[in-house]
């Protein structure tokens, strides 16, 4: 098989860049100083997007410009027993049984793992290819800002190959679309009552995983179980002094924690209600989630709680708000169409609570009605809402050019056909098919598992087996 290990190495230098939604300037630097240690043209737009161009290689001069494309930032999370600072720390992985696994962490491989075949591709001249233009694209974690902003003219191919799939062997022709829709609850602080004992309850050791590859999964969601312990917990007249469960929209929340002021007569009881609630999900996600773990301690509290009212609702809310997949498509058997996911609540300044989650499908109008429909629960619950822009899904097309070559390079070097497929997650590709309506495109990579969560790995015999793929098909393009 061909050697991956130049792509290791970019991939290796990638892991140590700090590269966050929205902190992406240390890998634009690091890709500006690549292209130009190479002599290669380079251009940066307002909000950090890269290109990087390579002339065609000899004998390639005559044939159309094909873009290469992935984006540069990652989601960062880490198990809630780390004290990784993704800010400064490089990652820390290990190779083990043919996977690279970063165990306390995400690994970055999405889509870090497409731009350093790109940037393998442009430093090796042995490699034979038309012009290229490697578009490395921001903030794609948290709305596809990035995609977004991309202009017309910063890349002239009307061929792409979006380097950001999961399963190699399979070749993405499609995806949903998604849009994000926020909660805000406004709440007054109140006093606790005298003797009031304060104890912070917590839920972690959740999988997590992807909202749009793994909401079919039956995984545990911390926030929603969260909310149903102390939906419990109120018989007992307890106040919630603080709340927070999950991270960023895109992830299924691993986890949970509350903090409780109990009065003193009922602390036993709300005690030994949690731990019947942890025997009761642990038995209820022992095949999902097997490493759940619960803890209570006590904590000292110098301020107020969420007063009465607010509480109540926000609880009920987050008990209501839909999760996990709404429908299934009614064209591709075994796709998912439409899903939401409950991913966050926060305490915020100035006594805010925000609620996060996120719709996607493949179908626009569904998108937008399930949005309306998880607005309306936290309108009833007195919350103010607000959606973002979202984007479209990337329609298939069965037609395509690109979609044949590499089917063909695939059966050609290793004997049998591909899944050809759309997926429930989301790609740039749909933003791309608003602005360059010509654009023939694919999406392909090799195998990612468990990404948007710790314990990420790549599958470095899949790497091999994408990257002999990427090859010959920019042969045959």
């Amino acid at each position: 098989m061909m050697n991956t290990e130049k792509v290791l190495h970019f991939f290796r230098e990638i892991t140590r860049i700090p590269r966050e939604s929205g902190h992406e300037e240390k890998i634009v630097a690091y890709l500006q100083q690549f292209a130009a240690s190479r002599g290669l043209e380079c251009k940066t737009d307002k909000i950090g997007n890269v290109m990087i161009g390579k002339p065609a290689s000899k004998g390639y001069e005559d044939r159309p410009a094909v873009v290469l494309q992935g984006h540069t930032d990652m989601v960062c999370e880490k198990k809630s027993t780390s004290d990784f600072d993704f800010s400064k720390d490089p990652i820390q992985f290990v190779i083990e049984d043919g996977w690279m696994i970063a165990h306390d962490t995400t690994l970055g491989a999405d889509n870090g793992i497409g731009v350093a075949t790109a940037m393998a591709i442009l430093d090796d001249d042995s490699i034979e290819h038309p012009r290229l233009e490697c578009l490395f694209t921001v903030s794609e974690e948290t709305g596809l800002d990035g995609a977004r902003a991309v202009k017309k003219g910063f890349i002239t191919g009307k061929t792409l190959i979006n380097m950001d799939d999961e399963d190699e062997g399979y070749f993405c022709v499609g995806c949903a679309g998604g849009n994000d829709t926020v909660g805000t609850f406004t709440y007054r602080e109140k006093k606790l009552l005298p003797g009031a004992v304060v104890t912070r309850f917590s839920i972690g050791g959740g999988q997590g995983g992807h909202s749009g590859d793994d909401i079919d999964k039956n995984r545990i969601n911390g926030v929603q179980q969260i909310a149903r312990f102390v939906n419990e917990a109120f018989q007992y007249r307890v106040d919630i002094c603080e709340i927070a469960a999950g991270n960023k929209r895109n992830a299924i929340a691993r986890g949970g924690d509350v903090v409780l002021a109990i009065p003193a007569r009922n602390e036993s009881k709300v005690v030994a209600l949690f731990n019947d609630f942890a025997a009761r999900l642990k038995a209820e996600y022992a095949v999902t989630d097997p490493g759940l773990f619960f803890t209570a301690e006590p904590v000292t509290w110098k301020k107020g709680a969420i007063d009465g009212g607010t509480a109540h609702r926000l609880v009920r809310a987050l008990l209501s708000i839909p999760h996990g997949v709404i429908a299934m498509s009614a064209d591709i058997p075994g796709l998912i169409e439409t899903s939401t996911n409950l991913a966050s609540v926060k305490m915020d300044k100035g006594h805010k609570i925000l609620v996060g989650t996120m719709q996607r499908s493949s179908v626009n109008s569904q998108r937008i009605f399930l949005a309306e429909r998880v607005a309306a629960v936290m309108q009833l619950a007195g919350a103010k809402v607000r959606h973002s822009d979202g984007y479209p899904g990337w329609k298939p097309n069965m037609q395509s050019h690109v979609k044949d070559v590499c089917v063909e390079s695939y059966k050609r070097l290793f004997g049998h056909e591909p899944v050809v497929r759309a997926i429930h997650a989301g790609l740039e590709c749909g933003l791309f098919t608003e602005k360059f309506p010509d654009m023939d495109m694919i999406a392909f990579g090799p195998t990612l598992k468990g990404v948007h969560a710790p314990g990420e790995r790549l599958d470095l015999a899949s790497l091999d087996r994408f990257w002999a793929v990427l090859l010959d098909v920019l042969k045959h393009v």
